[in-house]
């Protein structure tokens, strides 16, 4: 009984915690670059809490315990090959994680390429996370977020989006008539895919772009030689036992990142796979240890929200 009760107060006080608020839409007036989704093609979650067919893109916001809150916030992409996104451990396990750190966290449901619900797949996730970040950034203050201090993460496939949100942002994809950035101040690329070149994960850069894609379209989503001085800060996480998504992702994007001289810090573990989320089960070492410590010498968890 003595068990029960203890592992009961556990739950309660970790959910207490963080604050889920309910899920927010991307788009007030209508999806852009959509078209009627097929009887078939309806959003579902599996037992495993991947989901799938998404067509209506949100963010949910996690907030930190009352008090702890630093003003720096961050839009979580999880991974899943650009088919589907791993939502529980690359996304509300990571949006907790960094509840704990006082950052607040948006786990952003983007919709994934298909030519069944848009007219050009190609920059559909990258309209959601464009649209998250300026979201976040819009209603700063709502949260009590500083509008300089909001960066996104991703995973894999969700890793792409994000380190394509990094290197695009000039390329407005989305309605911006108040002009906001969709620039985010610093990036987190976990076991990430970058290139679409020779070290490619195939089934990305073909659910991304297709199977026959043209030279240019390659090279512009092999986020490597999109890198400028202007690109954010960026933290890599990566395995060099990957066999999924090469190592040569993180190695090829921190190349291009020293070339411009742009802050980045990358940590590589001996052994780990792919798509191991918060925890490398080969190794000691825990990752976000070294991402908060990163984020921490580079300003974004000291203080609250500008005024």
């Amino acid at each position: 009984m003595k068990f029960i009760l203890s592992a009961f107060i556990l739950t309660i006080a970790t959910t207490m915690a963080y604050s889920q608020e309910k899920s927010i839409p991307l788009y007030q007036k209508g999806v852009p670059n959509s078209k009627p989704a097929p009887a078939a093609y309806v959003e579902s979650t599996n037992k495993d809490f991947h989901i799938s067919k998404v067509t209506d893109p949100t963010i949910t916001p996690y907030l930190p315990a009352k008090g702890t809150a630093n003003g720096a916030a961050i839009v979580v992409c999880p991974g899943g090959s650009y088919s589907i996104l791993a939502s529980a451990h690359e996304g509300t396990a990571i949006a907790q994680e960094f509840n704990k750190i006082g950052v607040t966290a948006f786990v952003l449901k983007y919709r994934l390429p298909s030519d069944d619900i848009m007219g050009d797949k190609s920059i559909g996730p990258l309209q959601d996370a464009q649209a998250a970040i300026m979201t976040v950034r819009k209603r700063a203050a709502e949260w009590g977020i500083d509008p300089a201090k909001i960066g996104i993460i991703g995973f894999s496939a969700g890793g792409h989006l994000a380190s394509t949100a990094g290197t695009h942002f000039d390329k407005v994809v989305i309605e911006n008539k108040e002009n906001i950035s969709v620039r985010p101040d610093f990036m987190m690329l976990i076991y990430p895919v970058i290139t679409f070149g020779e070290h490619a994960h195939t089934g990305s850069r073909e659910n991304l772009i297709g199977k026959t894609p043209s030279a240019a379209q390659v090279d512009l989503y092999s986020n490597e030689k999109q890198i400028t001085a202007n690109t954010p800060p960026t933290f890599l996480i990566h395995a060099q036992d990957d066999q999924t998504v090469p190592v040569e992702n993180s190695l090829l994007f921190y190349d291009g990142l020293l070339k411009n001289h742009v802050k980045a810090e990358m940590h590589l573990f001996q052994e780990g796979g792919h798509g191991f989320g918060l925890n490398n089960s080969k190794s000691k070492d825990k990752w976000f240890d070294w991402a908060a410590n990163w984020l921490d010498e580079n300003g974004f968890l000291k203080g609250g929200a500008s005024k």
